[in-house]
């Protein structure tokens, strides 16, 4: 009777431990995200509007929520969501139609779509905060 052989450990697959974030990896799961938040973030808008339907009691309410520091945090962050979503999105777009697949095209329009993002959700959280 013969014995088998020892099995050696099997190799492991390349993890998230061993790579360094690369920006088209961490735009990715941005755009992700940033869906993930812009729903949930809709569910606001829909309780703001059936505050309205409801009348100036419920309307209020939702507007007394929203003028709490955490209203501003919430809505400050689903700015945010919402501007990088759509500079993604026109990115994905111009993927779609063939443009962008060079890869200091790629890194470039990842960096238009951060300074957008950015700029965009500053300008409107600086409004949400009351600075300007």
């Amino acid at each position: 009777m013969t014995t088998p052989a020892p099995q050696r450990p099997r190799p492991l697959s390349p993890h998230l431990t061993i790579y360094r974030p690369q920006m088209t990896s961490v735009l990715s799961i941005l755009h992700r995200l940033s869906g993930v938040v812009l729903s949930a973030g809709f569910v606001l808008v829909l309780g703001w509007v059936v505050a309205l339907a409801y009348g100036p009691n419920a309307y209020g309410y939702v507007y007394g929520f929203i003028q709490t520091v955490w209203g501003k945090i919430f809505l400050s962050g689903f700015a945010a969501a919402f501007f990088y979503h759509l500079a993604a999105g026109v990115r994905h777009l111009l993927w779609d139609a063939g443009w962008g697949f060079k890869l200091p095209q790629v890194y470039a329009t990842g960096t238009v779509v951060l300074v957008f993002a950015s700029l965009a959700t500053a300008v409107v959280a600086i409004r949400i905060w009351g600075l300007a």
